[in-house]
């Protein structure tokens, strides 16, 4: 038996989220069946996170343990082989039994992405959020730069969160613009509670729209307060993007 560690990239489009539940098609499950396949008998996987679903990853991390004799790349191959077009394992490496792709994580990467323009390309639809007015990057900006730093985040959790702390410490929190008409938010830290970096993103476009003051995310992270925070954003332009450990 070795530890395996896989670096995965999925359209997460058409499923329920990473984790595996009792309906519709998950990421984790979609991944355990491929493995179960190879390793002739049932195996669990692991994930660094759990992505809601129609959330995208292009850097996903998850960890399990099989008996294969497969080497990394021919597994990699394999499961490849055995998996549907919009999930891809990028990377297979057979790591220290303790690795844990959750448990031994010390940090993620996001980005959010919104189509700031009157016309969403069609061919975005499933990977931005389209806003038509415009928004001022200059206001969210200022608005982001309170984010940096260990905050209570309580503000921008879903409802049905259950944590033992709400503490979080933000590395990098930047607004940056892509091509055409994107515009992409990046946030990196030790953690995130679930619907946090929507959370945030649905307050910092209300900011930009200038329907509140861009002091309003420091005034949330000092007296949290999820009914006066802004709307979730929705999923579609939400990435994973790196695990890091």
């Amino acid at each position: 038996m070795r530890t395996i560690k896989l670096t995965i990239a999925y359209d997460g489009t058409e499923y329920v989220g990473w984790q595996r539940q009792d309906t519709g098609p998950s990421i984790q499950g979609c991944i355990e069946e491929a493995l179960s396949a190879i390793e002739g008998g049932a195996v669990t996987l692991h994930g660094a996170g759990r992505t809601d679903a129609g959330v995208h990853a292009i850097g996903q991390v998850a960890s399990a343990r099989i008996g294969a004799a497969l080497d990394d790349n021919r597994l990699r191959r394999a499961l490849n082989a055995h998996l549907p077009d919009a999930i891809r394992v990028t990377a297979v490496a057979t790591v220290a039994d303790d690795f844990h792709a959750r448990f031994s994580a010390c940090g993620k990467t996001y980005e959010y992405r919104i189509w700031n323009g009157r016309v969403l390309p069609p061919f975005l639809r499933s990977y931005a959020w389209h806003r038509s007015s415009p928004l001022d990057m200059a206001l969210m900006q200022q608005a982001a730069d309170a984010i940096r730093g260990a905050h209570d985040f309580a503000a921008f959790r879903s409802s049905r969160t259950v944590n033992h702390s709400t503490i979080r410490e933000i590395g990098t929190a930047s607004w940056r613009r892509g091509d055409g008409d994107l515009l992409v938010f990046e946030i990196a830290g030790n953690g995130f509670l679930r619907y946090m970096v929507r959370s945030l993103v649905g307050t910092l476009v209300e900011i930009g729209w200038r329907r509140r003051p861009p002091e309003d995310i420091a005034r949330l992270l000092a007296h949290p307060d999820r009914s006066a925070a802004g709307r979730t954003a929705p999923p579609r332009g939400l990435f994973l993007m790196k695990v890091e450990y």
